[in-house]
């Protein structure tokens, strides 16, 4: 089955963008546990094991800011003018020549 095709400028989904977001905060925590026990399997090599944990301590703050990062919202052209609303009579205190 083949996707449709998008025709319209809008933003995917609040539920699609948190799946996505979600998928690359697991990829990454996944990441982790390999290399601390990489690092634990290497600690005979000190510079080696020394690396992984390197590489493993900053994941989890990366993780977390990457997963948080959603999408800018596009910016709408603002309105140059605004429509005053008619007063009625008896609003607005005095108007002219009264």
């Amino acid at each position: 089955m083949s996707r449709p095709v998008l025709i319209t400028s809008a933003a995917p989904s609040a539920d699609d963008q948190l799946a996505r977001r979600r998928r690359k905060y697991v990829v990454m925590m996944g990441c982790r546990i390999p290399c601390l026990v990489l690092a634990g399997l290497t600690a005979h090599v000190w510079w080696l094991a020394l690396a992984f944990l390197a590489i493993s301590v900053p994941l989890p703050w990366a993780a977390v800011l990457i997963a948080n990062d959603v999408p800018a919202r596009r910016k709408e052209p603002a309105a140059r003018t605004l429509a005053r609303p008619a007063l009625s009579r008896g609003e607005g205190g005095e108007g002219p020549g009264e």
